[in-house]
């Protein structure tokens, strides 16, 4: 399986709650492709605002462009 975001690309969680809810969603940017992890899914090191976290492909959606 090979990883579906690239390294500098911009990412964010996809929304959860009542579609049109206000609020401000957080973009990371992708810093390092990781390995699968034991159930096959990709992961990655992205930046947050209190610093570096991994994270599944999963969790993660592509951000709109501004």
């Amino acid at each position: 399986m090979s990883h579906k975001f690239k390294i500098g690309q911009r990412v964010c969680r996809p929304r959860l709650g009542t579609p049109g809810e206000a609020g401000e969603v957080e973009v990371f940017e992708i810093l390092r492709l990781m390995p699968q992890d034991q159930t096959g899914e990709p992961s990655y090191r992205i930046r947050t605002k209190a610093g570096e976290r991994a994270i599944r492909e999963g969790d993660l959606v592509a951000a709109a462009q501004p």
